[in-house]
């Protein structure tokens, strides 16, 4: 992990995915992460595969350089042990409907008043502003939705869901960026500093990260055109089959078209306003994309890749997921690493993306226990063992 938030305390309520993803952002930049769970544990813990029964590859995928403790909020002395920790950290995060959490007197208003510095920021599947403020959100849903399944259809026209989380961790990314955006303003009023509240619906952050490209012709009023990218939503871009495997070739500008085309005999073509022209290429991407279909299948990958680069045209080969542990260039930065775990012995990691150039990083802390740090936790709140024995015995912390 960096450093660059050292010092910030960061209360996470969140479960499953967006949210978890949002907070290990913030922990692999160095902030104190206190993840809060239920006593059966953030559901997402039980996603298979896994050693053990709370302790899934999807929660170690998630959840790293946090501390965990365990409170039941069902019960007073549960929600008061939680507003303890509100008067000690920076930043509280959740993922819970508004009116669950003013139910529970966990709202904004409830923590302004423990803690007047306070940036609360929640996720929401739908913004409260909107029709579809009180329906659930889940990834799928989101992705039909917000036009991403349709925009995935297959040759048939027929809607595909991706075979990732993307809403999850799109809004997991917005999120994290509205902490860090609400912490910089923060910390630049001073001692003239005020609560921060912020909003991060699933809904709109997919749809805002979509747009960004796909709006086409209707960024303009009255329209130009259709929504949608030409050259994205052709049905000839794809990877292209070689002799031996699959590639993706991308011709971008008109001098990767030209030197392609040369390299592959169409040098008539490569003359041609289609080519010359990018209005004109872009009307006519289906047909150059043709070509490089019907040319991939007379070399293999390698060749096309030892090609390819001597003319300086972008290409990769199509890696399945197992082949990324070999790759040469991940190997060479260190995505990928085996480290023991606490309960867990060797696990695969993940390493963060982030580099801070001249900065030697620390070692990441792996996914937490459930409840293996309640009490270190409650002892920083100001609770002396007293106190901790009685919450413990009452059920209302796990430790």
């Amino acid at each position: 992990m960096l450093k660059l938030l050292r010092g910030v305390r960061v209360l996470d309520l969140t479960t499953v995915v967006l949210g978890p993803y949002a907070t290990q952002i913030i922990g692999d930049f160095g902030a104190d992460v206190i993840k809060v769970e239920p006593p059966t544990g953030d559901v997402f813990r039980a996603v298979r595969p896994g050693r053990s029964e709370r302790m899934g590859a999807g929660f170690l995928g998630c959840n790293r350089n946090k501390r965990s403790i365990v409170i039941d909020l069902r019960k007073p002395e549960g929600v008061e042990a939680l507003m303890k920790l509100v008067e000690t950290v920076d930043v509280v995060v959740h993922n819970m409907r508004p009116r669950s959490a003013a139910k529970l007197g966990f709202d904004f208003d409830a923590c302004k008043a423990r803690n007047p510095r306070i940036v609360y920021c929640y996720a929401s599947g739908f913004g409260q502003d909107g029709p579809y403020r009180d329906e659930p959100a889940y990834d799928d849903t989101i992705q039909a939705v917000s036009g991403v399944a349709w925009l995935n259809a297959d040759s048939e026209g027929t809607p595909r869901f991706m075979r990732t989380i993307v809403a999850d961790k799109v809004g997991g990314l917005h999120l994290a960026l509205a902490i860090l955006a609400a912490l910089n303003a923060r910390d630049r009023a001073g001692a003239a500093a005020e609560a921060i509240c912020i909003e991060a619906p699933m809904f709109e952050s997919l749809v805002s990260f979509l747009m960004v490209e796909q709006l086409g012709g209707m960024s303009f009023d009255p329209p130009l055109g259709a929504t949608g990218y030409e050259r994205l939503n052709s049905p000839y871009r794809k990877p292209f089959a070689t002799s031996d495997g699959y590639i993706s070739i991308i011709p971008y500008t008109t001098a990767h078209w030209s030197r392609f085309l040369e390299l592959v005999g169409e040098d008539a073509l490569a003359a041609d306003p289609i080519v010359t022209d990018p209005v004109q290429r872009s009307r006519n991407i289906d047909r150059l994309y043709a070509v490089i279909e019907r040319a991939a299948a007379g070399r293999t990958t390698e060749q096309w890749i030892s090609d390819l680069r001597a003319c300086d045209i972008p290409c990769s080969r199509v890696n399945r997921l197992e082949d990324l542990f070999g790759n040469e260039h991940l190997r060479e930065v260190g995505m990928f690493d085996v480290a023991p775990h606490p309960s867990e012995g060797d696990v695969r990691t993940v390493r963060s993306p982030f580099r801070q150039v001249g900065a030697p990083a620390e070692p990441d802390r792996p996914a937490p226990v459930r409840g293996g740090d309640s009490r270190d936790l409650l002892h920083e709140a100001g609770l002396d063992d007293e106190a901790i024995e009685a919450l413990i015995t009452a059920g209302a912390v796990q430790a």
